[in-house]
């Protein structure tokens, strides 16, 4: 079963339980996937559908960002709580760790030697960490790592 079915099964299960919250959030995450396939006319692969979730789970942490700074924590809840539903189809998170062990082989990889080379970097990560840590971070590891 691919992702985009098991989110539509979801919904399913969701209507019959009356769960209004976690319908409204998986209707959510179901009209983006459509969304993006009207755009660009193609239909959606599991890992372009991570990428979508993973997508709308930085919008919500950036708008708890902004309802913190104006006092408004009944809709950090609200956001708090479609993270925790979007979170739910995204794979596990890596550790630093593996992160860091990720990075290295890259480097090794790609033969990366300087600041220069680390879009060569991303680009061997992207795939692999997609929806499994937060590119920003790695990005700013791997700027360590060469600068």
């Amino acid at each position: 079963m691919s992702l985009k079915e098991r989110i539509t099964e979801d919904m399913k299960s969701a209507m019959r339980a009356a769960q209004k919250e976690r319908l409204g959030t998986v209707r959510m995450i179901l009209a983006g996937i459509k969304q993006r396939e009207v755009d660009e006319r193609v239909s959606l692969d599991d890992s372009q559908v991570l990428s979508v979730i993973d997508k709308m789970v930085k919008q919500r942490k950036e708008s708890i960002a902004q309802f913190e700074a104006g006092g408004r924590a009944d809709l950090v809840a609200k956001e708090q709580a479609e993270i925790a539903l979007l979170q739910e189809y995204l794979p596990a998170q890596l550790t630093s760790a593996e992160i860091d062990a990720l990075i290295s082989a890259a480097i090794a990889k790609t033969g990366a030697a300087s600041i220069k080379d680390m879009g060569k970097v991303m680009g061997a990560l992207k795939s692999e960490l997609a929806g499994r840590a937060d590119m920003g971070a790695v990005s700013a590891r791997i700027k360590q790592k060469l600068g």
